[in-house]
C-alpha cells in the first residue's frame, strides 16, 4: 500500500511539472503568434494552426527533461531501486506511458508536416483570389495537400516493408498474400513511424545548420550590440523631416509666380509628401515608444543584455567542444555502427556530461539545466528564423517581422521549427550522452572480496556464492551496467526516447 502511495506520489510530481510547462507553453506561443502575425492578415484558422504547431515543437522538445526525471526518481542515491519502482512490471508500464507519449507527438508532428500545415498554407493561398468560394479553396487546397500525403504514405511503407520477409508459405493465394503485407504492416507500424521520423530528422539536420547555427551566432550578437536609442532615432527622423520639407518648398517656390510646375516635379512632390507622410507617421510611433515602460526597462537592463550575450557565447562554445568530443569518443570507443555507437563507459571527459552530473546531488538543478539547454536550442532557431527569414536556396521568401508577419510566414516558422526539434532531440543525446541515457541514476556494483587459497597459501578471488563474503560499490550508470535476472529488470532504466 505504502509502494502505491509513493509509485502515485512520484509520477503525479513528474506529470505536474509537465502540466505546468504545458500551460506555460499554450502561453508563450499564443504571445509570439499574436507578436508577428499581421492584422490586416490575419485569419483564425491559420493563427490557431501556428500556435498549435509551435505548441507540439515545444512539447516535444519539454518531454525529455520529464522523461530523466522519471526514471532517475525510480532510484535512491545509494543506487538501490525505491519502494514503488521495485516491481519491474510497475518500471515498465512507466516506460512504456512515456514511449507512447513519444509515439504521439511524433505522429501529430507527422500529421502537421504532411497534411494539416500544407493544406491550411494552400487554403490561404487560395483565399487570394477573390473570386474563389469555399468550396473551391478547400478543393485546391487539397489538391495541392495531396502531393505530401503521398510522400508520407511512401516513407511509412518503405518503413514497413523494407526489408520484406517473404510469406511462409510460397504456395500461397494472391489474397494470403495480401492479408500477410497487410498484418506486417500492422507489426512494424512502429518501424514505419521510426523511419518516416527519421527521415524528417535528416531535413531537420539541413535546417539546423542553417537556421540554429546562424542563431547561436546572432542573438548574443544582437544582445551585445543592443538596438538604437529612441531618443537618436526620433532626432535623426527629425532630421529626415525638415530636409523633406525644404525640398518640398524649394519645388513650390517655382510655381509662386503662377507658372505649373513640370510633369517630373509634379512627380516629385507628391513622391516627397508620402514620404513626409511615413516620416510623420514614424515620428508619433517613435513618441509613443519613447515614454514606453518597457523601453524604460530594456534602456535600464543594457548590462544585463550585455552579460547575457557573453554568457550565451561561452554556451556556445561549450556545446561545441561537447558534441566534438562525444563524436570523438564514440569514433575511437564505440561498439560500432549495428549497437548505433554505442560507448561502454567514460573514456573522454564530457564537459557538459560532467557538469550535469556534479550537479546531481542539488535537486533541481541537473532538471533545471537539461530543461534550458532544450529550450535554449528551440529559441536560437526561433532567433535565427526571425533574423534570417523564409529562404528558399537564394530566395527570400518572407520575412518574419513583429505586427507584419504574412499567415504563410508564420505556417513555414512553424514547420521549420517542428523539423529542428526531431533533430536537437536526438543531437542532445550527444551532448551528453550518458546523462541523457540514464539521468542521475546509480547501481549497486556487487565485487566478491578476495578469500585465502588454502592449497597454495595465496589470496584469490573467488566466484560470489551465498557462502561468501561481497562488497558493494555505488557507480553511476552507463552503458557498461550489467544486466540482471528477467525477474529483477535492468539494473539501470534508460530513458524512453524512441530510436
Amino acid at each position: 500500500m505504502a509502494s502505491s502511495n509513493a509509485l502515485l506520489t512520484e509520477s503525479v510530481l513528474g506529470w505536474s511539472i509537465f502540466a505546468i510547462v504545458l500551460l506555460v507553453i499554450l502561453a508563450f506561443c499564443w504571445v509570439y503568434i499574436r507578436k508577428y502575425q499581421s492584422r490586416r492578415e490575419s485569419e483564425v484558422v491559420s493563427t490557431i494552426t501556428a500556435i498549435c504547431a509551435l505548441a507540439v515543437a515545444l512539447i516535444t522538445s519539454a518531454l525529455l527533461p520529464v522523461d530523466i526525471f522519471l526514471v532517475s526518481f525510480m532510484k535512491f542515491p545509494n543506487g538501490t531501486y525505491k519502494d514503488w519502482a521495485a516491481n519491474n512490471e510497475t518500471r515498465g508500464q512507466i516506460e512504456d506511458t512515456v514511449l507512447y507519449g513519444y509515439y504521439t507527438l511524433y505522429s501529430i508532428i507527422l500529421f502537421c508536416v504532411f497534411l494539416w500545415i500544407p493544406f491550411v498554407y494552400f487554403y490561404y493561398e487560395e483565399k487570394d483570389d477573390d473570386n474563389t468560394n469555399k468550396c473551391a479553396q478547400v478543393k485546391n487546397a487539397l489538391k495541392y495537400t495531396t502531393g505530401f500525403v503521398i510522400v508520407c504514405a511512401v516513407l511509412l511503407l518503405i518503413g514497413a516493408f523494407v526489408p520484406l520477409r517473404p510469406p511462409p508459405n510460397q504456395n500461397a493465394t494472391q489474397w494470403d498474400k495480401m492479408e500477410y503485407m497487410v498484418e506486417e504492416f500492422g507489426n512494424n507500424g512502429l518501424a514505419a513511424l521510426s523511419f518516416s521520423i527519421s527521415s524528417l530528422t535528416l531535413i531537420g539536420m539541413l535546417a539546423v545548420i542553417t537556421y540554429t547555427a546562424y542563431g547561436m551566432s546572432v542573438l548574443p550578437l544582437n544582445l551585445i550590440k543592443g538596438t538604437r536609442s529612441i531618443v537618436y532615432e526620433r532626432l535623426e527622423n527629425t532630421e529626415d523631416i525638415e530636409d523633406i520639407e525644404q525640398q518640398i518648398e524649394k519645388l513650390k517656390s517655382k510655381c509662386e509666380d503662377g507658372r505649373p510646375l513640370s510633369t517630373r516635379d509634379r512627380r516629385n512632390l507628391q513622391d516627397l509628401e508620402a514620404k513626409l507622410q511615413v516620416l510623420q507617421r514614424r515620428s508619433r510611433h517613435l513618441e509613443i515608444a519613447e515614454h514606453n515602460c518597457c523601453t524604460k526597462v530594456g534602456s535600464a537592463l543594457r548590462p544585463v543584455k550585455i552579460l547575457l550575450g557573453v554568457f550565451f557565447i561561452l554556451v556556445a562554445l561549450l556545446f561545441a567542444v561537447a558534441l566534438f568530443i562525444s563524436n570523438l569518443d564514440k569514433a575511437l570507443h564505440s561498439a560500432g555502427v549495428s549497437s548505433g555507437f554505442v560507448v561502454f563507459g567514460t573514456n573522454l571527459t564530457n564537459p557538459l556530461n560532467e557538469l550535469l552530473l556534479a550537479l546531481q546531488p542539488v535537486f533541481p538543478l541537473d532538471y533545471i539545466l537539461i530543461t534550458v539547454i532544450t529550450m535554449y536550442f528551440v529559441f536560437t532557431s526561433m532567433a535565427g528564423i526571425r533574423n534570417m527569414g523564409i529562404w528558399f536556396f537564394w530566395v527570400r521568401l518572407y520575412k518574419i517581422r513583429p505586427k507584419r508577419t504574412r499567415p504563410q510566414a508564420l505556417l513555414f516558422l512553424c514547420m521549420i521549427l517542428l523539423l529542428i526539434v526531431l533533430h536537437t532531440s536526438y543531437m542532445i543525446y550527444s551532448l551528453a550522452p550518458q546523462y541523457v541515457m540514464y539521468g542521475s541514476q546509480k547501481y549497486l556494483l556487487q565485487t566478491p572480496l578476495p578469500t585465502l587459497d588454502q592449497s597454495f597459501g595465496n589470496e584469490s578471488t573467488a566466484a560470489p556464492s551465498p557462502g561468501n563474503h561481497t562488497t558493494a560499490t555505488t557507480k553511476i550508470c552507463d552503458a557498461a551496467a550489467p544486466e540482471a535476472s528477467v525477474e529483477e529488470g535492468k539494473v539501470c532504466q534508460r530513458s524512453s526516447k524512441p530510436p
